[in-house]
């Protein structure tokens, strides 16, 4: 259908006499009515026999008008038609608001036609343009479309021309697809089929009856030898393990619990005992120059030098050190801060100091603002991947799932050799719960809107804060109201500027890189820190999908 009100009507008519192959296209040129941006061309159609919107929409016209917008347009007319499936009579007269458009201002200079063309089974537009005869970038262009893009057969799209219409026929349409299913034959019964299938049936029946009878037995004979292996597990471990909740810290801490990269079962966990150091809280005043400025690493949390030895010393409420030993005591794993002791204060109003592992190249935070610690493309890609698996850990290997709520790069330790280790300072949070920001200590930087509005609590706010901190490997920025990352990945939505969607990408990398990255791998950090920082939740990925990708840079 063309649409251009001075069309020559030579262009398109053919002889009256000429007989039409079925399927055959032909260009019908009509007067488009152009207001503004809208546009609509009105004709009459007369209906021949008794049929239905539907029927008429799509399959007379082809999906060059929508059912329900002809519906809209004769309701007023016809007071009785109040839905696409009324019957229409034969002899209605209905009035078709057709699509169309004008060439103008809003498409290039030049255009002479515009043909409003109704996709097909089997259509695509590079089809499109092969039977017009133009680049099929003048289609993508003409209905803003992107590359390569989807399209359904009962819709339509804009043809723009820049000479007179014409169809190459010589191009087909597609075949119809092949059906995915046989007839069906009429197969004969015989009696003998007929008993055979009722003995199968009896043997089946019985032989169910059997195994079930035989799974509820080893279930009750399994159940039996647990619970006995479990009583003296229990009576064993009372008589090796100290009852106290801490020990001396001249002899080494008895701290039995699961490898790195697994999970152990409660009842395990339950019957191991967790023991930490003790310490008074004069060494660690003397340890942190009676906790100064010049030794505080963050809000509460302290650097300090303990028999020999750095450590984190983390100031809490009293109340709180019970949960933190306790989500302490059933996580193992070399990517998390190891918990090595406690100060419990001279009351309840102090508090207590938690003592942890401190790792000798400080925090995330610190060494990115280094520019004379430069971290190599390769150690940031290993320090994401580090990250992702202490958090996949904290999610699915720990019993009850922990919940982090506080991950930024300056809760991020780096070991002399790079790799990375998750600091957990915080108490245990039930997931599915809400919780105050204001009663989160050193939660800073850009925050999970569904926690920020709602205090929600799921492992996805971590996903999201996860996202954050990988953009600030990307750039070697701290982005604390989210300005910086948004404008960094609008490329990605089709907004770059005139230097390209590369060079955006170049222009949001740390410059200390000085371009010693792969191009490939960059691009897709900063895909999955998108999809990562997505406003929905449920559009964020987990970690479990994380570390598959994260898996493929290191």
């Amino acid at each position: 259908m063309a649409n251009n009100s001075m069309i020559q009507p030579h262009v398109f008519l053919i002889s009256v006499l000429q007989i039409l192959e079925i399927g055959r296209e032909v260009i019908v040129p009509i007067q488009c009515s152009c207001l503004g941006e809208s546009f609509q061309a009105n004709i009459s159609y007369h209906s021949p026999t008794n049929t239905k919107f539907d029927d008429v929409a799509c399959g007379v016209f082809e999906g060059l008008v929508k059912s329900i917008t002809l519906l809209e347009e004769n309701i007023s007319k016809k007071t009785n038609i109040s839905d696409v499936n009324y019957d229409i009579k034969a002899g209605t007269e209905l009035q078709m608001p057709l699509k169309c458009a004008c060439p103008g201002k809003f498409f290039d200079v030049g255009l002479k036609y515009l043909i409003t063309y109704p996709f097909i089974s089997g259509d695509d537009t590079g089809k499109v343009s092969e039977k017009f005869n133009i680049s099929i970038e003048d289609i993508w262009g003409a209905n803003h479309l992107s590359f390569n893009p989807t399209v359904f057969s009962n819709t339509t799209i804009l043809v723009p021309l820049r000479g007179e219409p014409s169809i190459n026929f010589s191009i087909h349409d597609s075949d119809s697809p092949t059906p995915g299913f046989l007839p069906t034959q009429m197969v004969e019964k015989s009696s003998k089929n007929l008993k055979l299938k009722k003995l199968c049936i009896s043997v089946s029946v019985v032989g169910f009856f059997l195994f079930a009878a035989t799974l509820v037995a080893c279930g009750l004979y399994i159940r039996t030898i647990r619970k006995f292996k479990a009583e003296k597990n229990r009576s064993s471990i009372h008589k090796s393990f100290v009852t106290s909740g801490s020990t001396p810290r001249n002899s080494p801490p008895t701290t039995t619990r699961s490898s790195t990269n697994s999970c152990l079962s409660p009842d395990l966990l339950a019957g191991i005992k967790y023991s930490l150091g003790e310490y008074n809280i004069d060494e660690l005043k003397r340890a942190t120059d009676n906790f100064s400025e010049g030794t505080m690493i963050s809000d509460n949390v302290y650097k300090g030098c303990v028999d020999n030895a750095e450590v984190l010393i983390k100031k809490i409420r009293f109340e709180d050190t019970k949960q933190v030993i306790d989500v302490h005591s059933r996580i193992n794993h070399v990517n998390i801060v190891n918990l090595r002791g406690v100060c419990y204060g001279e009351d309840d109003i102090s508090g207590s100091y938690l003592v942890f592992e401190y790792s000798s190249n400080g925090t995330l935070r610190d060494c990115l603002s280094n520019s004379l610690a430069s971290l190599s493309w390769h150690k940031r890609t290993q320090i994401a991947f580090d990250i992702a698996r202490g958090l996949h850990y904290l999610h699915f290997c720990t019993i009850p799932p922990y919940t982090h709520m506080n991950i930024n790069s300056k809760n991020i330790f780096l070991t002399p050799n790079w790799r990375a280790k998750l600091a957990v300072f915080g108490a245990k949070v039930v997931i599915g719960t809400t919780k105050k920001i204001g009663s989160i200590g050193s939660l800073g930087g850009w925050i999970a809107p569904e926690h920020l509005v709602h205090g929600l609590v799921s492992e996805k706010v971590d996903i999201f804060a996860f996202g954050v901190v990988l953009v600030e490997l990307i750039s070697g920025k701290e982005d604390v109201d989210g300005n910086f990352l948004r404008y960094s990945i609008t490329f990605l939505r089709g907004e770059a500027n005139e230097g390209g969607c590369f060079e955006q990408l170049k222009f949001s990398i740390d410059p200390c890189l000085r371009e010693d990255y792969p191009l490939a791998e960059a691009l897709c950090l900063v895909v999955l820190a998108k999809a990562c920082i997505e406003d929905d939740p449920l559009h964020r990925p987990s970690m479990d999908d994380i570390i598959k990708v994260l898996a493929r840079m290191v």
